[in-house]
């Protein structure tokens, strides 16, 4: 009986290294491998070619599959011909059961036995053990892998051709197992990491934000129309200096017969320039360059191409009729970096909390990001807070005026050229927890 103990405690042993094998192999991050690696762990050095491989890493865990699927057969075959006899007889003994009665119930018993240790020791333990420590588990289960990869390679021959030809008949394509995340799962990982005490706040939403960017349409993205600084380009020598004076940006847009038709980009370096050579101020048509221009739906990650192939740093947005915006590097790096760049979108003011409760909002904070501010998650066809009121009242607002969305008390701060500039807001009130009783 000593010998069917030990004998079943193997099986299930057998069980757990294959699954804590399988898990460990999946969860474990490559760059922790192979950091251990350069650092001359050998374990590590004979594993990162398993994860670098999505072949390879197919058969790797097709090999825990084989051996998890085995030693549950042969565990339980093995328990129900060792076991169920002996069981039956003390059963008849003790229990004065007859034979046919006592055989399905020792049958049953034990197979609910060896199922819930098979379950319990050979599985969820093991698979708890392999994703709380990915890598101990990872390079520990190895050895006993490439054991198996040699003892199962004819076999796993046959299952992953036979696997491959019914993926094409029913016109799958097959890509392998590979260590790839989608956006969610790797926001999620961030979230993680940030509970986990690895990332500071600050890191946390500066990654949350390199994670979204992509996906931006240039239009969230943009100077709204509105609030581009822009010049005549036909205005005088005294009007451009002007200009140059009272804008804090060194590039101007130049428009012709109205700001709907933005033909071109002054430089104030070329200004300067024209003047040491010529002795002159110019005209913003004598020094104006070509302004790109990109349509309002395309994503971020292909404006940071756009700004690379077109060597340039601006510009000009549109929609099928007219221009609607302006966007820059500067954008960009503001998406990146929120208010720790130290750039405040447009002559925006930064978000900032008052005495009084309140909070003054910049009317381009993208209704997404201003949650935390309001106290409540917002749904909108407008992109900016400042456009979700407009949305919302129908009409633009006069500065001084008082409103409500939900249970949000706000009150309009600035409004500048039919835009909304910031917004006083009473942040809705926290929900209370239901006291018991």
């Amino acid at each position: 009986m000593l010998t069917v103990g030990l004998f079943i405690v193997l099986l299930i042993a057998l069980n757990a290294l294959y699954v804590a094998a399988e898990f460990g192999v999946v969860s474990v991050r490559r760059s922790a491998i192979q950091e251990l690696a350069d650092g001359g762990n050998p374990l590590a050095v004979r594993l990162v070619p398993v994860l670098r491989d999505p072949a390879r890493l197919d058969r790797y865990i097709a090999a825990c599959q084989i051996g998890i699927t085995w030693s549950s057969l042969v565990l339980g075959a093995y328990s129900q011909s060792s076991v169920t006899p002996d069981v039956v007889a003390l059963l008849q003994l003790h229990a004065g059961l007859n034979p046919t009665m006592a055989a399905s119930v020792a049958t049953a018993g034990v197979l609910i036995l060896m199922t819930t240790f098979q379950v319990v020791l050979g599985e969820l333990i093991p698979k708890s053990l392999a994703l709380q420590y990915p890598t101990k588990t990872a390079l520990y289960t190895l050895p006993a892998m490439k054991v198996s990869l040699a003892a199962y390679s004819w076999f796993l021959k046959v299952l992953n051709g036979s696997g491959l030809a019914i993926l094409r008949m029913l016109g799958f394509k097959h890509t392998g197992h590979g260590h790839i995340h989608s956006p969610e799962e790797i926001e999620l990982l961030i979230a993680e990491s940030r509970d986990g005490g690895l990332l500071e706040p600050e890191e946390h939403a500066r990654l949350r934000r390199a994670l979204r960017l992509v996906s931006r349409p240039v239009r969230q993205l943009m100077v709204p129309r509105g609030r581009v600084v822009a010049i005549h380009v036909d205005a005088s020598p005294d009007q451009l200096v002007a200009q140059l004076k009272q804008s804090s940006y060194t590039r101007l847009p130049v428009f012709a017969a109205s700001p709907d038709q933005i033909s071109g980009l002054l430089h104030s370096k070329d200004v300067v320039s024209f003047l040491i050579e010529h002795g002159r101020v110019p005209s913003p048509r004598e020094v104006m360059r070509p302004l790109a221009k990109i349509p309002e739906t395309v994503k971020a990650d292909r404006l940071i191409t756009f700004f690379r192939e077109q060597k340039t740093h601006q510009a000009c947005v549109v929609d099928e009729h007219s221009v609607v915006g302006l966007v820059t590097v500067g954008d960009l790096v503001y998406e990146l970096l929120g208010d720790s760049s130290g750039i405040i979108r447009a002559g925006q003011p930064p978000p900032e909390r008052l005495p009084d409760g309140r909070v003054r909002l910049p009317g381009l904070l993208r209704v997404d990001e201003a949650e935390p501010w309001l106290g409540i998650a917002i749904e909108s066809p407008a992109d900016t807070l400042g456009g979700h009121v407009m949305h919302v009242l129908g009409r633009v607002p006069a500065a001084g005026e008082k409103f409500r969305i939900g249970p949000v008390e706000i009150e309009v701060d600035r409004v500048d050229g039919g835009t909304i500039v910031s917004l006083l807001v009473l942040p809705a009130p926290p929900l209370q927890e239901p006291s018991d009783g």
